[in-house]
């Protein structure tokens, strides 16, 4: 239920954030009124909101159309398999293609406003270069959120063609959509970080002049080692 969520969460996420770099470069006169404390707060509530509306609806609807017998019974935990009326798929497939396609808009109304902010200010101006290359990333944190709702299709084909390996197809894809653009996302804000990427240095080059030091001293405590 938390990748679930997390992973509807992220779109509307990036959405807000692009709109926030939009207003920060195109309005910063207004900036300071426009992304205050209270609206962040609102924001987060509507985010939040539209994520659970999905799989409440969901199990609001396996609740009144499935037979009680049906909660007694032993599945595997699948997305697919529990929530199984076609009315739920449908559903989902207009929601998730609506947000979707509103966050793709967002971003990309974003980017353009934001290209054309620099070319008319200046092209070497830092904030706005900055600003550009986060919408531009926010796009491609996009299209990786987007394998969520393409990959259950893909998943289904390979595990009806290979039934044995239904285990291996499941975790293979929960470590392709939920876990690596979780872990992409941070190091790439990070090492956009100069303090990051400072400390992030010196804690290599501690590491490895350490390592260094540690195979001197064993080459010396035993000369066949090399």
């Amino acid at each position: 239920m938390t990748a679930i969520l997390t992973t509807r969460s992220t779109p509307l996420i990036l959405a807000g954030m692009a709109v926030e770099r939009y207003i920060s470069i195109c309005f910063p006169l207004h900036y300071t009124q426009m992304c205050n404390i209270p609206r962040t707060l609102l924001l987060i509530c509507v985010i939040f909101i539209l994520t659970v509306t999905p799989p409440i609806t969901d199990l609001l609807i396996t609740i009144v159309k499935e037979p009680p017998s049906f909660f007694h019974t032993k599945i595997f935990c699948d997305h697919s398999l529990l929530f199984r009326d076609q009315s739920i798929y449908y559903k989902n497939c207009v929601f998730d293609g609506t947000y979707l396609s509103f966050v793709a808009l967002t971003l990309l109304y974003t980017y353009c406003k934001i290209m054309l902010t620099a070319q008319a200010v200046s092209t070497s101006l830092v904030s706005v270069k900055r600003a550009r290359n986060t919408v531009l990333l926010h796009g491609v944190q996009l299209l990786l959120c987007m394998l969520a709702f393409v990959v259950p299709s893909l998943q289904a084909a390979l595990i009806s063609l290979f039934p044995q390996l239904g285990l291996e197809i499941r975790y293979i894809f929960f470590l392709l959509v939920y876990i690596i653009p979780r872990f992409l996302s941070p190091m790439i804000y990070g090492f956009r970080d100069e303090q990051f990427r400072k400390y992030w240095t010196r804690y290599l080059s501690c590491h490895e002049h350490s390592m260094t030091l540690l195979r001197l001293a064993s080459q010396k405590m035993n000369p066949q080692v090399k």
